[in-house]
């Protein structure tokens, strides 16, 4: 069931990242701000974050997924209502709304993997992620085909979609979610609570939030600023969402295998792997701006994305005790959708200033980061091993 929501509010997203940069262009008398709206978006999601976590141990995980879904409907809707009125403020509007809906659909991964022993976390994740494997099949053509829909309101039709997501996801939690347990470990169950500064210093956090943090900062920079950049350079809206279709794919596809490969190989190999496709990304990325090389270039982003951010959520979830879940997962989606807004909101005016094959560059230094965090975290389990 959480599959099938994150496919949804995946579908939710994708039309959204289509189609919103674009629609910001068109409204917006500054066209600097063109990616102001969808870098509200993370950014809502990012300060949602912050309350989601205790909300959703508040009132339970179907309460708070059901405010989740309504802000996705209310979201789409009022997106709709911007493009009939011509209004960028409204447009700023329904981005917020939309990055509650994001805010709390990033919890299902964590919820699942909460859900089952530290063994299986990884597979839980991944299977969770699988259900983005039908919205990058359905996303970008949905937002394609719908967006005609309405003549004579642009975009209305897929932003109209987009709030039948929300709506979808709503029904389905309330007639047919049933949350299950929290697994819980006997030795953790009476553990004191560490301070949210002792469990940022461990080195299996560290990890786990540059790794997660660094994956969705490059992929939000450069997937918001590809539909503008394909526009720049002559390509048409169904170009884009042919290559941001293509992403998607790569971006969830690889589920399918990632929480085996990180049983088998363990969370920091699948982590390097993830960089090293990250950094081919960017520089085939800046070799061309050929349509083939930006299909080639954003799959390869989708699936280093997977690859680190599956590595990176499945640190997550062990690095802390049952009692400290609700403070770490909001203290590491907070992050990491603050940086994510940052990197798309300067996405347009960088591409603007540098163009595209600079804007490429800021991949390989950003990399470093979690690279260094990682080998902190391998080097720590050495001597871990070593003392035993």
């Amino acid at each position: 069931m959480l599959a099938l929501c994150q496919a949804l509010y995946t579908i939710a997203i994708s039309i959204q990242l289509t189609l919103t940069g674009l629609a910001g262009l068109q409204l917006a008398s500054n066209k600097t701000l063109a990616t102001l709206p969808f870098s509200l978006i993370i950014l809502s999601a990012a300060v949602t974050a912050l309350f989601a976590s205790h909300w959703l141990q508040r009132v339970g995980r179907r309460k708070g997924f059901l405010t989740g879904a309504a802000l996705g409907a209310l979201g789409g809707g009022m997106a709709f209502v911007a493009m009939q009125q011509q209004s960028f403020v409204l447009l700023c509007v329904a981005a917020l709304l939309s990055g509650g809906f994001q805010a709390f659909a990033q919890f299902y991964r964590l919820v699942a993997a909460d859900s089952v022993p530290g063994d299986r976390k990884a597979r839980a994740i991944s299977l969770v992620l699988t259900g983005g494997v039908l919205a990058a099949l359905l996303g970008p053509w949905l937002a394609k085909s719908s967006q005609a829909w309405l003549p004579t309101v642009v975009f209305g039709g897929a932003y109209l979609m987009a709030s039948m997501m929300g709506m979808i996801t709503f029904a389905l939690i309330y007639f047919a979610y049933k949350p299950i347990p929290f697994a819980m470990a006997s030795d953790d169950c009476s553990a004191s609570a560490r301070s949210l500064a002792q469990i940022v210093l461990n080195p299996v956090f560290m990890a786990a939030l540059a790794n997660n943090v660094v994956a969705y900062t490059l992929m939000a920079g450069l997937m918001t600023a590809t539909p503008l950049a394909m526009q720049v350079c002559g390509f048409s809206i169904g170009d884009s969402a042919g290559v941001i279709q293509w992403h998607m794919l790569g971006m969830f596809a690889p589920a399918l295998i990632a929480g085996k490969l990180v049983q088998r190989f363990g969370g920091p190999t699948l982590a390097v792997t993830g960089m090293l496709l990250l950094l081919l990304a960017s520089l085939l990325a800046r070799s061309s701006i050929q349509l083939p090389v930006f299909y080639i270039a954003l799959l390869l982003l989708g699936v280093g994305w997977n690859f680190l951010f599956v590595a990176g959520s499945t640190l997550l979830t062990l690095s802390y005790q049952p009692n400290e879940r609700s403070k770490t997962q909001a203290c590491s989606e907070f992050t990491t959708s603050l940086f994510a807004a940052m990197a798309s909101l300067f996405a347009a005016p960088l591409l603007q200033q540098w163009g595209w094959a600079k804007l490429n560059t800021f991949a390989p230094w950003l990399l470093l980061i979690p690279l260094l965090a990682t080998m902190y975290l391998w080097h720590s389990q050495r001597q871990a091993r070593k003392a035993i």
